[in-house]
């Protein structure tokens, strides 16, 4: 048997596929579209839900895909074991109401046997226990003997491996083929066979006959379109192919692996603890990287916070390792180039994975850093107080607020003989799940929102001709209240007009909905949003203002003029932004996501620092430059990859059909864009840059307005400019050399205003250096002043502790209702014992409030004047029980 590669293997899949009429198709991102029950494809089968369910009708009955995917429910188990990975490739063949189990059990085990070449005496095919059909296709068709295919039942709950099903709706049984690897990688016992814990056996294939409609009772009936759903991993292919120990030592995961080894200086299976962080960095890293290319950005929620995570554990098992300074971006280069033939977009996107790896992992040493200190103090807290075990709130707020890995706290614990309170831990990482989920959205048994547009029959399709129109006659195919489809929407009533074709632009690609009406003779609907729903249909969503709209009415649509041409202007300018950034910045700008309607635009990019002054101003003269220009803006509908060769710029996350609309700018921007334009640059007018901020992490924003909305901005401007120059009595004109008088005006009577104040203070306190005590050799000076706010008290606190030398100062002051609390210690009282913020938690109460600080200052507020004196009789005890 030949040992094929692994993106031979998945090419030699994809083919065969092919050559039987399946329809190869990419793989879909990881972010999932229209599917809030999942934060990250996980499945072959996830991208292909609505055609599992109906609500879309599928681009051919056959498809054949490649899925990239990503789990992290067993993440704990990433690295100490040789099969668990968070990142893996699903091979699968599908099919829609077409073939069905005689043809994927054929092609199953043609496709193993005599395209990969498995030698058929070490292939066991595995059948759920009911299905004497699939039994008769393996033993009568295809000629395995049957004392070579297993059966699994139900247990006891009525749960069955071999038997497909997610609460009620489409469900059937399966059909696996298990590969013999052989008695080196078996248990040993005389019994061992299919369905044993050990590796000898192992599944590479899973055929799923979606068979039955179950209502979730355990009572079944048979579906009239049946389905095929195929899974094969692609790495556990490669294992059995390429007759290696794990999927960590197929060719692409060992080129990655070896590199882990060369950064770090170490041999891998030579150290258990130093393979576990091998095995964990070489799956971590394939995730963070196909993550990054899919646009998914680290942040502290979501699937955000989903790849943070990845790439802290990464980083932190670098560490262990003792590899020398960054090394994720580095070794992501290798996982590019063993990947990029099945995977282009990485190649595509490399320079911004890189970048953004970076920029984390440098934040991540700062945590790791900042993590240490804080649990240092925690460490000291808890000698103090003779408790050898961390309390679960304290190491889950290290783990949730400042992101410092559980594992890693237990570690550096038990190294300085401590322990944690892991269930106390579990139990607050529980009410977050139990938080989470309570906030997740009702969905149906395939994890999409259920609404009433999934009743539409799926054949329904609405046509956009809004390019080059914005009124236009149609007519309603579908009318929806909220909740159900209606034959009519009268006067009054909320709901949804569908019809067949339409002006209005449907929300997509960051550009706003069209509003406006739709009219009969007798009747109005006014359209305050468009949607872009499943299969290709567009929602109208609004209220009839007058009469009935039927379904079957010819009616006119009509798309409020104004609002569409400031919302073109506004989104032609973003392709001009977008080429001005690039131009400005560098090419690893790279859109992020964009907001256009009518009043302004919104535009997410790449970078990793904030814009200097200068360089918003070259942007912004860049792009009016091109808008004086007049350049024509052209569109052309093209193949893909025509689009690119013509240099036109695809999107993070977009689905792009087999052919597209190219947007093009003269010679200075061409991009891939289905949104709507202005006719040339020079209608756009202005344009004006009003915010510029950061939103993510490697992630800017820019906000801007065109047309009139900048002659707008800047009448509003002037007027508010007047107003100011008025208030001063001044003009526009002067106001500056106004505004610096008044600065230097007011800045000596706040000099003056504050001597005056300190030296009522020094008057108020008297000669306090009678009042110094010694408690263990440290000097305390504790004293109560009248009127005196915070700023005074520190002034005073410096004053009395120069007089002092070394010691501890406390003072406590009441001024209009409220009282300040301030303690100060000097290094010698420190070295002493002496900590200032512990002095202020402890007395704080008596005044009726809370505070603390460093150990050489700190303060505190309250509102009980007649716990003053209590208060600075305490000192003197605090201090004792420090200074031992």
């Amino acid at each position: 048997m030949k040992k094929y590669g692994v993106n031979e293997l998945r090419k030699m899949y994809l083919d065969y596929f092919e050559g039987k009429g399946h329809l190869v198709m990419n793989s879909f991102s990881l972010v999932p579209h229209n599917d809030n029950s999942l934060l990250l494809i996980n499945s072959g089968m996830a991208p292909l839900k609505p055609y599992f369910t109906g609500q879309e009708i599928p681009p051919r009955k056959r498809v054949t895909t490649c899925q990239k995917c990503v789990r992290t429910g067993d993440i704990e188990n990433v690295g100490k074991t040789a099969r668990h990975l968070t990142f893996f490739e699903m091979l699968g063949n599908f099919s829609f109401g077409d073939y069905f189990k005689n043809e994927a059990i054929a092609w199953s085990w043609e496709f193993l046997t005599e395209v990969i070449g498995l030698e058929e005496d070490r292939l066991y095919p595995s059948i759920y226990s009911e299905d004497d059909e699939a039994f008769d296709i393996w033993t009568k068709e295809i000629g395995v003997d049957g004392s070579r295919i297993t059966r699994f039942y139900r247990d006891e709950n009525g749960k069955c491996d071999n038997f497909w099903e997610h609460g009620a709706g489409p469900c059937g049984p399966c059909s696996e083929i298990y590969y013999d690897r052989g008695i080196k990688y078996g248990c040993g016992k005389p019994d061992c066979k299919v369905g044993c814990e050990c590796d000898r056996f192992m599944e590479v294939w899973n055929n799923v006959f979606t068979q039955f409609d179950g209502d979730g009772k355990g009572n079944y009936t048979e579906l009239e379109q049946k389905n095929i759903d195929t899974g094969m991993g692609l790495e556990r292919l490669a294992v059995v192919v390429q007759d290696v120990d794990s999927v960590f030592d197929i060719d692409t995961m060992k080129a990655i692996r070896d590199e882990i080894c060369k950064m770090a200086n170490v041999s891998y299976q030579t150290d258990e603890a130093k393979d576990v962080s091998i095995r964990l960095i070489t799956d971590h890293i394939r995730s963070s990287t196909f993550m990054i290319s899919d646009g998914i950005m680290p942040s502290n929620e979501g699937r955000g916070y989903v790849l943070r995570r990845l790439i802290r554990r990464a980083a932190r098992h670098g560490r262990l390792l003792g590899v020398d300074g960054q090394f994720l971006a580095k070794l992501s280069e290798t996982v590019i180039k063993e990947c990029k033939d099945g995977y282009p977009e990485l190649e595509e996107k490399k320079e911004f994975i890189l970048n953004v790896l970076t920029q984390e992992e440098s934040k991540f040493n700062k945590t790791i850093d900042q993590g240490l200190v804080i649990l240092s103090e925690m460490q000291v807290e808890m000698e103090k107080a003779d408790v050898k075990v961390l309390s679960g709130e304290n190491a889950f707020k290290l783990y949730d607020t400042y992101g410092f890995p559980m594992d890693l706290t237990l570690e550096i614990l038990e190294e300085r003989g401590f322990a944690i309170d892991e269930k106390g831990f579990e139990k607050a990482m529980q009410e977050q799940r139990d938080k989470a989920r309570k906030a997740r959205k009702a969905t149906n048994y395939m994890g999409a929102d259920v609404t009433v547009y999934e009743s539409i029959d799926p054949s329904v399709t609405t046509e956009f001709v809004g390019y080059d129109r914005l009124i236009h006659t149609s007519k309603v195919t579908v009318l929806t209240t909220e909740t159900e489809i209606v034959e009519a929407l009268t006067d009054g009533e909320i709901g949804t007009i569908i019809v067949e074709e339409t002006p209005f632009y449907a929300t997509m690609g960051g550009q706003n909905a069209d509003i406006g009406y739709i009219k009969t003779e007798n009747a109005e609907f006014k359209v305050e949003d468009t949607v872009k729903l499943l299969g290709g249909k567009v929602g109208h969503i609004g209220k009839v203002t007058k009469g009935m709209i039927k379904k079957g009415d010819t009616v006119s649509l009509e798309v409020d003029e104004t609002n569409r041409m400031d919302t073109s202007k506004n989104h032609s300018a973003t392709h001009l932004l977008q080429k001005a950034l690039r131009t400005v910045l560098g090419s690893h700008v790279e859109q992020a996501g964009s907001f256009v309607d009518g009043n302004r635009l919104r535009f997410d990019f790449s970078h990793f620092s904030a814009l200097t002054d200068e360089e918003i101003a070259k942007v912004e003269q860049l792009v009016n430059e091109k808008i004086a220009e007049n350049l024509a803006v052209e569109t052309n509908v093209m193949d893909i990859e025509s689009a690119k060769k013509a240099g036109a710029m695809a999107l993070f996350g977009e689905k792009y059909g087999d052919t597209v609309r190219v947007v093009q700018m003269g010679d200075f921007s061409t991009e891939l864009c289905g949104g709507t334009h202005v006719g040339n640059t020079g209608v756009i007018s202005a344009f004006k840059i009003v915010a510029e901020n950061g939103v993510a992490a490697g992630v800017r924003r820019i906000e801007a307005i065109t047309g009139n909305g900048v002659f707008a901005y800047y009448n509003d401007l002037e007027k508010t400019l007047k107003a100011a120059a008025a208030l001063i009595k001044a003009t526009p004109a002067n106001l500056e050399e106004k505004l610096s008088h008044l600065l230097s005006e007011m800045k000596a009577v706040q000099s003056e205003n504050e001597s005056l104040k300190s030296k009522l203070a020094k008057d108020a306190l008297g000669d306090v250096m009678d009042k110094v005590i010694e408690v263990n050799g440290v000097k305390v000076l504790a004293a109560k002043v009248d009127g005196v706010d915070m700023n005074g008290l520190r002034d005073l606190g410096d004053q009395l502790k120069e007089k002092l030398g070394e010691g501890v100062v406390a003072i406590a002051s009441a001024l209009d209702d409220k009282v300040s609390l301030m303690v100060t210690a000097t290094d010698g009282a420190i070295k002493a014992g002496a900590h200032a913020g512990n002095i202020v938690k402890n007395i704080a109460s008596f005044i009726g409030g809370g505070g603390g600080g460093r150990p050489n200052m700190a303060q505190a507020g309250g509102k009980n004047a007649a716990g003053i004196d209590e208060a600075i009789s305490k000192v003197k005890e605090v201090v004792e029980e420090q200074v031992k």
